[in-house]
């Protein structure tokens, strides 16, 4: 799974860096950013739907397509 981030759409919240700080950081604004890039372990797939999920801007997504 590749987990992705709408920096635009993230208003900083904080719920995903709360939720799965393994995945999950905040810049100096308090804004998302992803601590793992690219495709991430199976065993953290449960952990970063649950992040994506609480997301209220929609600001994060998992997808099954590796980047080209």
């Amino acid at each position: 799974m590749i987990l992705r981030l709408d920096a635009e759409a993230c208003t900083g919240h904080g719920r995903c860096y709360a939720l799965a700080p393994e995945l999950f950081d905040a810049d100096d604004e308090g804004r998302c950013v992803l601590v793992v890039t690219g495709e991430i372990h199976a065993t953290l797939e449960a952990v970063a739907r649950k992040g994506v999920s609480n997301c209220p801007e929609g600001a994060l997504s998992l997808s099954e397509e590796v980047p080209s």
